[in-house]
């Protein structure tokens, strides 16, 4: 492994650390992982890896008009928004014991409903909680100069909607036959953003994720290029302005939209697949595609994969360091279907079923930014 890149580890309540074989003291400090918990720096401080650790800060959503009324029905829950222009629902099931659910019924469900979804991004103001500040400032003095914090936040207007608030069917009648309703909600949920972004950066994060998952073809480059790009340019620029890098969460099927990216002033694109979980053939092939400007976070899609044949396994992520030099590349594991596919232990015991990060320290990693920016 090249001595530029130092690795990092990464658990959540879907990535769990395998128990069998753990050190008890490990284990113990551990306990049940949950979300943005400390687990991560935790983990990694263990194993003496670099930390990227991730997490959000109090924050209160309020309203000053519209109203939401939430109920839960044990396996599952329907929240439902009261605007003047009209009500919108939603409902999502529960799948498993940590909060892991999907939504059912989703918010849009025709042109009619966009207004009112707009008038509920209109409405919403957040606002940090007492002590915010301290909090975030705390978690950053533990990390120290081991590594990074990150926040991951709202993804493009329109990942957004195909992703949570209308679905992939809904989004392809709207692009049809409401283009210009869609323009004006996505300025709307754009202003949203910024007011978070700029809020979140205000508080000294090094990275903020947009947390664009619907990377796959449903969003085709006559899309991303209509609505995100100026959207990506304007939300990096506000983040910039705090010191703050931008990182674009986009994992998936995204090979038709990385010469977009490329035009755009994002810092990073984060969990970039390869075959077979994406479709970018190489890290040679991402460099090209996306230039000189953007970092690339790539994710070690091996570890969702068999790994019986360890030579094999070895063989593949070499090439991707291979690829990857000079110093322009940072890999993450993320194991999507490493439960399923029964993924052997990586590093040592008790490490596999978690992400595996490989990413640049601190200062290193903000050095690579600035380079890649200029």
């Amino acid at each position: 492994m090249p001595e530029w890149i130092p690795v990092t580890g990464h658990v959540d309540p879907y990535n769990q650390p395998n128990r069998e074989g753990m050190d008890p003291e490990l284990s113990k400090a551990l306990g049940t992982v949950q979300w943005c918990d400390g687990s991560t720096r935790i983990f990694s401080n263990y194993l003496g890896l670099d930390v990227m650790d991730f997490f959000g800060p109090p924050v209160t959503s309020k309203r000053r008009k519209v109203t939401v009324e939430s109920s839960d029905q044990g396996d599952g829950w329907t929240t439902i928004y009261k605007t003047s222009r009209g009500e919108l629902r939603e409902v999502h099931k529960r799948v498993r014991e940590d909060g892991t659910s999907y939504c059912q019924e989703h918010l849009v469900k025709s042109g009619d409903d966009l207004p009112i979804l707009a008038e509920i991004f209109e409405d919403e103001e957040h606002v940090l909680n007492e002590g915010a500040a301290e909090f975030v400032s705390q978690r950053k003095a533990l990390v120290g100069d081991q590594g990074l914090i990150r926040c991951y936040m709202p993804g493009t207007p329109l990942g957004m909607m195909v992703r949570v608030y209308s679905g992939v069917e809904t989004i392809a009648y709207l692009w049809a036959d409401h283009r210009d309703a869609l323009h004006r909600l996505f300025k709307v949920m754009e202003e949203n953003h910024l007011r978070q972004f700029r809020l979140y950066a205000s508080l000294g994060y090094d990275v903020l994720y947009g947390t664009d998952d619907t990377s796959t073809t449903a969003i085709s480059p006559a899309m991303f290029e209509e609505f995100c790009l100026g959207y990506t340019d304007r939300i990096s620029d506000a983040v910039h302005e705090y010191g703050t890098f931008y990182a674009h969460h986009s994992c998936g099927h995204i090979n038709n939209l990385l010469d977009l990216y490329r035009q755009t002033r994002m810092d990073a694109v984060d969990a970039l697949c390869l075959k077979k979980i994406g479709d970018v053939n190489s890290i040679t092939e991402a460099k090209a595609k996306l230039g000189p400007k953007i970092a690339i976070i790539a994710a070690l899609v091996q570890m969702g994969e068999s790994m019986n044949d360890r030579a094999a396994v070895a063989e593949s992520i070499a090439q991707m360091f291979r690829d990857a030099a000079p110093a322009t590349i940072s890999f993450s594991g993320w194991p999507p279907s490493a439960h399923q596919h029964g993924a052997d232990r990586i590093c040592r015991p008790g490490v596999s079923e978690a992400s595996t990060h490989v990413c640049l320290r601190s200062g290193v990693i903000k050095s690579l930014f600035e380079t890649q920016r200029r």
